[in-house]
């Protein structure tokens, strides 16, 4: 008889699922604010670090939001809502990630290929500036995928379609939690690199620019291949977080 491996959980999956246990009985209430980091790490009696992925990976679920400068609260949540595995690097199966990727590889070669066809000087502008901040905050995982993403999202703006622009703005928590982990694992891998992320932005940037879709396609497509290669080599390897996050 074969038995299912079990894996010992991390820390931070740990402090999710009684951050979620709590939302779910009640205790935690939608647009309560949670304690600080620092408070919660001290009440946890983890790592700051530890926390931080926890909260990541609630926010990845919809389950709380980060206010800038305000804190962190619980949102208003469905019950179907907490079902999101946290059973990897990614928060996610690997069945997730796949079907994630195809979302991707589906959604973003179009809508690049559209972008070049319609992007304005407004949109250059913004593709251009996220660009600038990707290679600024290049070792610096959370905001390079902020930037990350704001410079997928402005690329979905330019492709002059709503219903686009909306589907990518849907799953962007999840794309969000993987560009970030992505961009994580880069900054210590022996292969990946961020600076082969940013070149690859960078070709994207490029079509779209001289207004070549079909360049634009296949630069999109070869991102989106490199970093699915990236993020499975990682769960294929069963990497974990140490107390500073690090691989």
């Amino acid at each position: 008889m074969k038995y299912k491996q079990i894996k010992p959980k991390k820390i931070y999956e740990e402090v999710a699922e009684t951050l979620i246990e709590s939302i779910r009985s009640g205790e935690l209430q939608p647009g309560e604010k949670l304690d600080s980091v620092q408070q919660l790490a001290e009440s946890f009696q983890v790592g700051r670090s530890a926390i931080r992925e926890a909260l990541t990976s609630l926010r990845a679920m919809g389950l709380i939001e980060m206010r800038q400068g305000e804190g962190t609260y619980v949102k208003s949540f469905s019950a179907d809502g907490i079902a999101f595995p946290l059973q990897s690097a990614l928060l996610m199966n690997r069945d997730d990630l796949t079907g994630l990727m195809e979302v991707r590889k589906i959604l973003e070669t179009g809508i690049a290929a559209s972008a070049a066809n319609r992007r304005t000087d407004e949109d250059l502008d913004a593709m251009k500036q996220a660009f600038a901040d990707m290679t600024k905050y290049s070792g610096d995982a959370e905001l390079g995928e902020k930037a990350d993403l704001a410079f997928h999202l402005a690329i979905a703006e330019a492709a002059g379609n709503k219903l686009l622009a909306s589907l990518m703005h849907h799953v962007s928590d999840m794309t969000a939690e993987s560009m970030r982990e992505t961009r994580r694992i880069c900054l210590y891998s022996k292969t990946a690199t961020v600076d082969q992320l940013n070149v690859q932005h960078d070709a994207i940037l490029r079509a779209i620019q001289e207004g070549n879709p079909s360049s634009a396609r296949s630069a999109m497509a070869l991102h989106l291949d490199y970093v699915e290669h990236v993020l499975h080599d990682y769960m294929n390897n069963n990497d974990v977080y140490t107390e500073t996050g690090e691989i």
